[in-house]
């Protein structure tokens, strides 16, 4: 037994010590890859859409081919169906979010002014003039460095908006992108397969079957659950009045894609802007986020999710915090089902090819 468990601690280190070369590997040939992170980002961006919207509407074809529907003409259908909720969006939601976002960064100042205030107000109450002396500064270098970071995160979030809303080559790419996804995808598992050397063939296609289910699950699985954190939050914000309750709704449930991180970045912003309408205000607006999140951990995760992440929550945030670094917040998006696919494809390899030569080291 004893001997069991060093051999199990021997292998971990092992491992550890393998997992640590590579990162330092990495991180000597990170600078070689800068001047092609613009070019990546260029492609990735497309496909990355195209393929999050194949696993949204593979079953959508699907379920219509099954009903003697044609793949192609399943295709159209939904492509249409897409344009029409497209032109909806642009039509009735697009201009509010541009209203309140420009409002928003108009208003800036002015929220500076109010909650430098507001701080001052409540530094002057009995309470809190016995914890912070008034002559440490804290409020003001408090407001100076929430003022730096609202107009970090206002001119981060127009400049994205106004990246989707002028990026020309993604609204001319992703659709092409999608639909010979949606018409060829099917054919991709074949293809890999037949690439492989005849004997692995059954667990290449085991291997792809996999990695397909675990995209599929978790791309369907966080629509559905982000989506539901978005009525919960914006149901809440229209019941306390929160000014800009689209918007912070809508930027919430895009930065909840980002595990762990991005249920707390999008609370700033939110918190904030409620305190500055009032501090019931913002209390009643962390109340709400709170049990949003909460009901999405407890509640709807579980029910959608099971038992399927079987990610340790150290994992994702060393994930997070390194693809963060490395490619921004777009690897932040695409780490965790990034390390779910090497993930799969390791455990086949390691059973395949290294097992043996692991268990003799």
């Amino acid at each position: 037994m004893r001997m069991n468990l060093l051999e199990r601690w021997t292998r971990g280190a092992k491992f550890v010590l393998i997992l640590l070369a590579i990162v330092y590997v990495f991180s000597l040939v990170r600078p070689f890859f800068l001047p092609m992170q613009a070019v990546i980002g260029a492609i990735m961006i497309p496909l990355m859409l195209a393929g999050f919207f194949y696993y949204l509407l593979r079953p959508v074809v699907q379920y219509m081919e099954q009903h003697k529907i044609k793949r192609g003409f399943a295709i159209l259908i939904v492509f249409v169906i897409m344009a029409i909720l497209a032109i909806g969006f642009i039509a009735g939601v697009w201009p509010l979010l541009q209203t309140q976002l420009v409002n928003l960064v108009q208003n800036i100042p002015q929220f500076v002014n109010l909650l430098d205030a507001q701080l001052k107000e409540w530094g002057e109450t009995p309470f809190l003039a016995s914890i912070i002396p008034s002559d440490s500064g804290l409020a003001t270098n408090f407001t100076e460095y929430l003022s730096k970071g609202i107009s970090f995160l206002t001119n981060y979030l127009s400049g994205f908006f106004s990246f989707l809303s002028q990026f020309a080559i993604v609204l001319f790419t992703f659709p092409i992108l999608l639909y010979y996804m949606l018409k060829e995808g099917h054919r991709f598992k074949r293809s890999v397969v037949k690439l492989s050397p005849i004997r692995y063939r059954r667990e290449v296609y085991r291997a792809a079957s996999d990695m397909d289910k675990a995209l599929n699950d978790y791309i369907i699985g966080r629509v559905i659950v982000n989506a539901a954190l978005g009525v919960l939050m914006f149901i809440g914000f229209l019941i306390i009045g929160l000014p800009y309750a689209l918007l912070l709704t809508t930027i919430a449930v895009i930065l909840n894609f980002i595990p762990l991180f991005g249920a707390i970045i999008s609370a700033i912003p939110i918190v904030i802007i409620g305190l500055i309408e009032s501090p019931s205000t913002g209390i009643w607006a962390l109340v709400i986020i709170l049990v949003a999140q909460q009901i999405q951990d407890n509640v709807i995760s579980p029910y959608v999710f099971g038992k399927k992440l079987d990610i340790h929550p150290v994992t994702t945030i060393l994930l997070v915090l390194g693809s963060g670094n490395w490619f921004g917040i777009i690897g932040m998006l695409v780490v965790i089902p990034v390390y779910m696919l090497i993930k799969i494809a390791w455990k086949r390899l390691y059973k395949l090819f290294l097992r043996s030569q692991w268990e003799t080291l």
